[in-house]
């Protein structure tokens, strides 16, 4: 996240004595990326964040894997995924390869009775229905209907839910998660043709420090596994912090689409990138204005990724049949296009209300048992005439 960004106290310079009020000093920690060398933020705790007390088990996470090697389009009941009370159980995993995990998740309840840290990768977390407040240690953020929460890797963190009804699109990504390279300046700012900029992003505020210690249950997923590690301290002990990794939320109604008089590509919708996927942002948006023009996208081959569309709101133009929730899937290797009939539909057509969240990888994705069971099992044969 190029954007400087600061909570609580700190002292004027790094590493040096920082003292508590009452006596002794605060503990710094460097919260970095790729070594020492990406994005970092420094923060200061009240106890030595290094305290564990106990492991008290471990366990597996890893997808179950129906189909590793997969050619066929697929159409996924997203809301047919019941909904669980646990955050984590809640989180079933659809499409996954070694650099990411495409999931949905259905949580009824809040996660307050542990917390939660992905040691391996960082999180995007699409809120398509429900409210409430992303807790961390870094500070809280409020989030809402059509809300990505992007949450570094390593960061602690709780989720506190207004309702019971929330529906969750997520991504987990080896590689870190930042805003387009071709969005920014050389020193990172958004420029002037971005669809977004600085003044979108929810930040990280109402800053938690407890002294407290006792058990605190932190449940940590590390290569595929879940540990259970019992710290002697409250997570949420950070009087101060400054940097440029921490979590922070955009809202996908705040992006400003391009448009053009003919039809223009997918990346213009870009809205994310990593070394490994891209994400975009469909969103409404006046279609093309050529006096020929032709809304519906053209047929196009994924000869280099897969595509992932995570339907969320609207009507969704080019394809038939298409409901909220709903995930497509369109490996790699041969083309797609639109449904027969919505290419002739879309002409002399001004506008679309449509909300979609698109993840294009880079390598194939395979599919999971979990996604198996909400597959529709006849969607590759949709552009049959």
């Amino acid at each position: 996240m190029p954007i400087y960004h600061k909570l609580g106290n700190f002292p004027q310079k790094r590493h040096v004595q920082f003292e508590k009020p009452q006596g002794g000093l605060y503990y710094e920690q460097l919260f970095g990326t790729e070594g020492f060398h990406g994005h970092s933020s420094l923060l200061y705790h009240v106890h030595r964040p290094t305290q564990v007390k106990e492991i008290k088990k471990s366990y597996s996470a890893e997808p179950k894997i129906a189909i590793e090697k997969n050619i066929k389009s697929l159409l996924l009941k997203g809301f047919q995924v019941k909904p669980q009370d646990d955050f984590l159980d809640s989180r079933k995993a659809m499409l996954v390869n070694r650099d990411c995990i495409i999931g949905l998740a259905a949580p009824r309840k809040s996660l307050r009775e542990y917390f939660y840290k992905n040691a391996d990768a960082d999180e995007m977390i699409f809120i398509h229905k429900g409210s409430g407040k992303l807790r961390t240690f870094m500070g809280n953020i409020p989030f809402e209907y059509g809300d990505y929460l992007i949450i570094p890797r390593g960061m602690i963190y709780q989720i506190d839910f207004e309702t019971e009804d929330n529906r969750l699109f997520y991504v987990e990504s080896v590689a870190p998660i930042y805003t387009p390279k071709r969005y920014k300046n050389q020193s990172g700012q958004h420029l002037e043709h971005s669809p977004f900029c600085e003044r979108d992003f929810k930040l990280p505020s109402e800053l938690e420090t407890y002294d407290e210690k006792g058990d605190f249950l932190i449940k940590i997923k590390k290569e595929g596994m879940i540990h259970e590690v019992v710290y002697a301290t409250h997570p949420f002990d950070v009087t101060g912090w400054d940097g440029y990794n921490f979590p922070y939320a955009f809202s996908i109604h705040n992006f400003e689409p391009i448009t053009g008089r003919v039809h223009l590509p997918p990346p213009i919708h870009q809205t994310f990138e990593t070394s490994t996927f891209v994400v975009c942002s469909f969103c409404p948006r006046l279609y093309d204005y050529h006096p020929k023009s032709i809304p519906a996208p053209y047929n196009h081959s994924n000869i280099d990724s897969d595509e992932v569309l995570y339907y969320v709101d609207g009507d969704f133009m080019s394809r038939n049949n298409i409901e909220q929730g709903h995930i497509t899937l369109h490996p790699k290797g041969i083309p797609h296009g639109p449904a027969p009939g919505a290419m002739e539909r879309s002409i002399g057509q001004a506008e679309t209300h449509e909300l979609a969240v698109m993840v294009d990888t880079f390598r194939p994705l395979m599919v999971t048992e979990d996604a198996m069971a909400i597959d529709d099992g006849q969607y590759y044969k949709s552009w049959v005439e």
